[in-house]
């Protein structure tokens, strides 16, 4: 084992993983080695002494998900095959030493605890771990001396596991930065595949190639809208005008997120100075967080559904938030794409508040659509977290033209008809 260690290779970057450390976090591009060398650090220190190692995903549907394939590589190219043991599911050293795979979305504060006995949690692809996952792990991963072993590429500065580790890492942490440049071994075929995204990919090319974070996902439906308001300064400070009306945008919601968008317009401007979004509260309730913040109230625009009648109180919420004094218009319906087409049109013409409405922001920037395994073609947008913003947004696009300061002008928004009644307008 001695003769292994003195022949293995590893970036300079990455030596720190042979050192004592709670957290080890490697982040960066392709081609950077940063999975190669975990796994081959601890196929070593495995050798060393007997070690259980956990080597968790966000989502693991079979093995085939997990770096078990990449370790099994790896002791064949350090000549390991005479140590450890590769088996289906798991990997077995002589000296006792055990590798085990896990998804963490399915785990439970319960079903985690058969792991508490870990030596090392090796979280690859940890860009996707969600808050809930670190969680339910980290404080299971408690034995005296046990490391958490953290490899990603980020997406969002945004991301939990690159706010939790690298904006604001716990203490005893070693953080590394690792790109392809540092990477002595950097193979030719990968240089050319670089230089060649560099070239024709200029958009993706620092979040792939040097691990800088994106502006929006990869495939987000609003990225290019997203990035430019960024870049543009429109999320910034957007304070409230008291001389211009505030009006709100909803989308429904009970077991789902309720959003409520806050927005005032100024000629073509169209300022969100606020956002609110939870769940599981009472139509009351939202409509007293409202009026406690004492705004120079327009109206209230829900969606379609807004005006259907609950089964339990026989009455629908635009007649609850009639009841509770506020002044109701109803949302076209024009469709799901349609509206999407009309949130891109407004896109520029808008200013978010950069603290107020940074959820609204996040939700935007991860709207995305589903993509079918059989044909790999985007399909209707993805029903998720971030998905509820995303629709207000959309709802407030449908309803741009008809945001008035005047109370008692009514202007039809977009996708009514000029002529459509005014007894679809409820509170008049």
């Amino acid at each position: 084992m001695e003769k292994i260690e003195s022949t293995i290779r590893f970036p300079k970057k990455l030596e720190f993983l042979f050192s004592p450390y709670r957290y080890k976090v490697a982040h960066g591009g392709r081609g950077s080695s940063k999975s190669w060398s975990f796994a081959r650090a601890l196929l070593v220190l495995g050798t060393k002494s007997k070690l259980r190692i956990g080597c968790f995903r966000e989502v693991q549907k079979s093995i085939k998900d997990s770096v078990h394939r990449l370790l099994s590589d790896q002791i064949q190219s350090m000549d390991l095959g005479s140590f450890y043991e590769v088996l289906d599911t798991e990997i077995r050293g002589k000296n006792g030493t055990n590798f085990l795979f896990s998804g963490l979305s399915t785990q439970t504060v319960e079903s985690i605890k058969s792991y508490e006995g870990l030596d090392i949690a090796w979280c690859e692809e940890a860009q996707s771990i969600r808050k809930r996952s670190w969680d339910v792990l980290t404080p299971t991963i408690r034995k005296l001396n046990s490391e958490i072993w953290i490899s990603f590429n980020p997406e969002l500065d945004t991301d939990e596991t690159y706010t939790r580790f690298v904006l604001e890492p716990p203490p005893n942490s070693y953080v590394a930065a690792v790109n392809y440049n540092d990477n002595e071994w950097f193979p030719e075929v990968l240089e050319q595949e670089r230089l060649h995204c560099q070239k024709t990919n200029k958009e993706d090319y620092g979040q792939i190639w040097e691990g800088q974070c994106r502006l929006a996902v990869s495939g987000a439906i609003y990225a290019r809208e997203v990035s430019e308001a960024i870049i543009g300064g429109r999320v910034c400070n957007v304070p409230y005008d008291p001389t211009l009306k505030v009006h709100t945008i909803w989308d429904l919601g009970w077991n789902d997120s309720m959003s409520i968008i806050l927005v005032q317009r100024l000629r073509s401007e169209i300022r969100i100075i606020d956002y609110i979004e939870d769940d599981h509260k009472t139509l009351d309730w939202y409509a007293t967080e409202l009026q406690n913040k004492r705004l120079n109230w327009g109206y209230d625009y829900l969606p379609h559904d807004g005006a259907a009648k609950d089964f339990k109180t026989g009455k629908s919420t635009a007649e609850l938030l009639k009841a509770f004094g506020r002044k109701v218009k109803m949302t076209p319906n024009i469709g799901i794409e349609n509206g999407i087409k009309a949130a891109r049109m407004m896109f520029s013409q808008v200013y978010f508040d950069k603290e107020k409405t940074a959820r609204l922001v996040e939700c935007l920037k991860r709207y995305r659509r589903s993509i079918s395994l059989a044909t790999n073609e985007a399909g209707a947008p993805v029903h998720d977290e971030f998905s509820h913003g995303a629709d207000d947004f959309r709802y407030l696009a449908i309803n741009a033209d008809g945001l008035k300061n005047e109370s008692d002008e009514y202007v039809p928004v977009r996708g009514r008809s000029a002529r459509e009644p005014l007894d679809n307008v409820i509170g008049y």
